[in-house]
């Protein structure tokens, strides 16, 4: 199947007891057994829920995976793959990324003896200078959160598979419809699927997705042992969120890159940043292993002050400020006081993460709508 198709049938089946062409919700925490050991596949919710199995089963046919796993969240799937590791263990991670996994890495595992290293991965081949006998996985955000750095994925497996070490990608700003790390030589894809995955901004879920059998009864092991699962009416949520994923995707990609225009040519704006641009970094690897470029846009103001960012984001109508992106409706957000507050100041603007950095999802509306609020909102 092609992408688009597989988001509609991708891993489904019409339901066997009715033929239901949704999966059902089977909100049940258990299930009738005719002795010990004696059922139709499910004992319990937390191990195995028919519409999570459903769920699982289209996020590994959209990203060319061969199994897949749902979380309640994208912190639960990252927990996940760090509890694949033991103390003494390194991790090499980009040094530009989600304020949450920065504080679930540095304020939890570090806890436990586990080490990360947190580098510039801008160069691919800068990572094998970090490399030691002690690091076994490779985290990277592509493009990063929010300075939408590249990272060219295809060499960072090359450094990964030469010292056998896990490479794991967060691939939620790309989506599958724009980039399948697995087929560019990653172990493991992880999703924040509360973002453009379910798409609708109801839902809170995390996905992982792998080819390897082995790593996915680890992982599976770990899903169930620590038990961070998501429930059936997420699951169905997030199944009919599949369906619309390439549509919504095309509609976001085209709103972007008007906004990224527009944004490049106003006055008060000081630096936009959009993997679309000739001149943004690594440009060249944004259109080798993306399809497009995404409807996540991050700039600064000329004024360059926290205020006056705070000002403009306080003045939006249509774009809505709030935490989280990938949501129908268009967003914005101040990293360094939102989404990035747990990294230190100092470590954020090392980075770029400066005070008068805004982010923008850029929903699915009129764009004539979103640029007019842009534009009251800067002038």
């Amino acid at each position: 199947m092609k992408f688009n198709t597989k988001t509609i049938h991708g891993g489904q089946e019409p339901d066997k007891a009715y033929g239901s062409v949704m999966p059902p919700i089977y909100q049940t925490s258990t299930y009738a057994q005719s002795t010990p050991g004696n059922h139709k596949g499910y004992e319990y919710s937390r191990t195995h829920n028919p519409t999570r199995n459903a769920l699982e089963n289209a996020f590994a046919s959209i990203e060319n995976g061969n199994y897949g796993l749902a979380f309640g969240s994208g912190l639960a799937a990252i927990d996940a793959v760090i509890k694949l590791l033991q103390p003494g263990d390194e991790v090499l991670s980009t040094n530009d990324l989600y304020g949450g996994t920065y504080r679930l890495f540095t304020k939890i595992f570090e806890g436990f003896g586990i080490k990360f290293r947190f580098i510039g991965m801008g160069n691919a081949s800068n990572i094998e200078n970090y490399v030691t006998e002690k690091t076994k996985l490779i985290w990277v955000e592509t493009p990063t959160n929010p300075m939408m750095n590249i990272i060219d994925i295809k060499a960072a497996a090359i450094v990964a598979k030469k010292h056998h070490i896990l490479l794991a990608v967060d691939n939620t700003f790309a989506t599958p419809y724009l980039q399948q790390p697995l087929d560019l030589g990653a172990d493991i894809v992880m999703h924040s699927a509360t973002k453009y995955i379910g798409g609708h901004s109801d839902l809170v879920m995390g996905a992982l997705i792998v080819k390897d059998k082995e790593l996915a009864k680890r992982l599976y092991f770990i899903q169930n042992a620590s038990g961070a699962i998501c429930g059936p009416q997420d699951s169905f949520l997030a199944l009919r969120g599949i369906k619309t994923l390439h549509v919504r995707m095309q509609r976001h990609c085209e709103n972007g890159k008007t906004i990224a225009h527009f944004l490049k040519t106003h006055p008060k704006v000081g630096n936009v940043y959009w993997p679309g641009f000739e001149d943004h970094p690594n440009h060249a690897i944004a259109k080798e292993q993306m399809s497009d470029f995404g409807g996540m846009i991050s700039f600064t103001t000329k004024e360059d002050s926290y205020e006056g960012a705070v000002k403009v984001v306080e003045k939006l109508n249509i774009f809505t400020l709030a935490e989280s992106l990938g949501g129908v409706e268009s967003l914005a957000g101040h990293p360094a006081s939102m989404t990035h507050a747990s990294i230190p100041k100092e470590d954020r603007e090392k980075t770029g993460v400066k005070d008068s950095l805004i982010r923008l999802s850029v929903g699915i509306e009129d764009i004539e709508d979103l640029i007019s609020d842009l534009k009251q909102a800067l002038d």
